[in-house]
């Protein structure tokens, strides 16, 4: 039994090729929804921060 074990972890590659377009994809989504919410992120920040300081 034990040999079957080594066996088979000692064949287990793992999907590379698969978590790297996972990867990508996730950093594509990240720069898009950057891109579309970082004006109006950085204006609820500035509105903010005014309120805070009384400008």
């Amino acid at each position: 039994m034990p040999h079957r074990i080594a066996r088979r972890l000692s064949d287990e590659r793992g999907d590379v090729p698969g978590w790297v377009l996972i990867t990508l994809m996730t950093a594509g989504l990240v720069i898009v929804i950057w891109g579309l919410a970082g004006p109006a992120l950085s204006g609820v920040f500035d509105q903010a921060i005014s309120r805070v300081v009384g400008f």
